[in-house]
């Protein structure tokens, strides 16, 4: 496993995090808490050292599970937690509700601080911090040692641009994969700030592992695709196949191909099984040619650049 800094922060991660969405979540099709302890510590074991999670994952479960899995080893590890979806199910971004949040994910993490918070997918008023009180109520809680960075989760470049020129956000934790290549015009100004970027959704929900074509079905959050978009996912996934030389899996070219852009520091691939850790995981200090990672580019800009895939 590689690791890199995140950002400014001196904070070292690995390459290839751990998204922590699925554990014991039955909208994920997955009940057993005993296959999320082995999956966390599959990727523990494999150098992984950074875990994405969430209040609303699981009801809670996501958290207080890395919290089972990774106590005794807290100081070696970097938890990333969020604000914004409550375990209860319910939304609320209210700056009162920030500081009881962040408590009772440190209960449930079993530790005293988060290394970083984000706020989740927030309204897009919530994303200028001329607007709003509450990116000055994280950094009195980064100060009180609660948490040591602090960011946003989103979709877009625009967002983006407007989260770094807004907030004194370290950390920002970006939707971005082959598929999805749009935020990419703003790294460069994340980076210029020396805040840390973290790639969520890096296998577009699995797609770009393969194990999915025109004719799979879907159950839990995975059938909010129509028939239309997984035939058009599917046939993307084509063209995607044909651009990875041998001695590559679709899993490792496709998590390489965001690792090539220096502004990431982790990617956070979600899994089921522990073959899928394992495989996410072998990722890190993959190569590919320049002009692959070109092609890949070039695939995005003409079929996917003003006609986005739906989430």
């Amino acid at each position: 496993m590689r690791y890199r800094t995140l950002g400014s922060s001196q904070i070292r991660v690995s390459e290839i995090g751990f998204g922590g969405w699925q554990l014991a979540n039955s909208i994920w099709g997955m009940h057993d808490e005993k296959e999320a302890l082995d999956l966390i510590r599959a990727a523990r074991d494999a150098g992984c050292n950074f875990f994405d999670t969430a209040p609303g994952y699981g009801e809670g479960k996501s958290e207080a599970l890395l919290g089972r899995a990774l106590e005794s080893e807290r100081d070696h590890i970097v938890i990333c937690s969020k604000f914004g979806h409550t375990a209860s199910g319910e939304t609320n971004f209210d700056v009162a509700g920030l500081r009881p949040s962040i408590m009772a994910s440190l209960g449930r993490l079993r530790t005293d601080h988060l290394d970083v918070l984000l706020v989740h997918n927030p309204p897009t008023h919530l994303l200028d911090g001329n607007q709003t009180s509450l990116y000055a109520e994280l950094e009195r809680l980064k100060h009180e040692g609660l948490l040591r960075t602090y960011g946003v989760s989103l979709d877009w470049a625009k967002d983006l641009e407007q989260v770094l020129a807004t907030t004194g956000s370290d950390v920002i934790e970006v939707l971005f994969n082959a598929f999805h290549q749009e935020p990419q015009a703003a790294f460069a100004a994340a980076q210029r700030k020396g805040v840390g970027l973290i790639a969520k959704v890096p296998l577009d929900s699995g797609w770009l592992s393969g194990k999915y074509r025109s004719d799979s079905l879907f159950q839990g959050v995975r059938n909010r695709w129509t028939k239309e978009t997984v035939a058009r996912r599917a046939a993307l996934v084509e063209r995607f196949s044909g651009l990875v030389p041998n001695g590559l899996s679709l899993t490792q070219a496709a998590l390489h191909f965001v690792l090539s852009h220096p502004e990431i520091s982790t990617a956070i691939p979600g899994s089921k099984s522990v073959g899928q850790v394992l495989e996410n995981m072998s990722a890190s200090g993959a190569v590919m040619p320049p002009e692959t990672l070109t092609a890949i580019r070039e695939l995005w800009q003409q079929e996917l650049r003003t006609n986005p895939l739906p989430w």
